[in-house]
């Protein structure tokens, strides 16, 4: 019981590795708008979601963080031409590695959001913290120190 009375204040840690022309643009629209989201969220900016490697989300779960979400570009508007596609393909073959080694897949997550979706950014930030945080705090996989 005392558990369950720690885990009601508990807060999750999510890391969000976001594409520099679209995703991390519309957070900052969602910022420069001032529009409400859970502040768990740290932002990571990268050039394409294309370019963020499974093993970053991996060592992210590793050091403790509860959730990563993985946002890029619409598919057809990546700057890079195909690596939000590419980045897709190696999503979903992470969400299978990580079944695999007993983590729950639902600890990650990919959206597209463009620069000019602020509100969507908002909204995303919320699911993926509601979902993480019915999830309870990470504790595979996590290095203890």
């Amino acid at each position: 019981m005392a558990e369950n009375k720690s885990n009601e204040n508990w807060e999750p840690k999510i890391v969000a590795f976001c594409c520099n022309w679209c995703t991390y643009t519309g957070a900052d629209l969602a910022g420069i708008s001032r529009i409400q989201y859970p502040p768990n969220v740290r932002v990571i900016r990268v050039p394409c979601s294309g370019r963020v490697n499974p093993f970053y989300v991996v060592k992210a779960l590793q050091e403790g963080v509860d959730g990563v979400l993985v946002s890029g570009c619409h598919p057809g508007e990546c700057h890079y031409i195909t690596g939000n596609l590419s980045a897709r393909r190696k999503f979903a073959m992470l969400k299978n590695f990580l079944t695999y080694i007993g983590i729950d897949p639902d600890r990650t997550m990919f959206s597209w959001v463009s620069a000019s979706e602020g509100e969507k950014f908002a909204q995303v930030v919320r699911g993926v913290t509601e979902r993480v945080k019915a999830l309870g705090p990470a504790n595979k996989l996590v290095k203890k120190v």
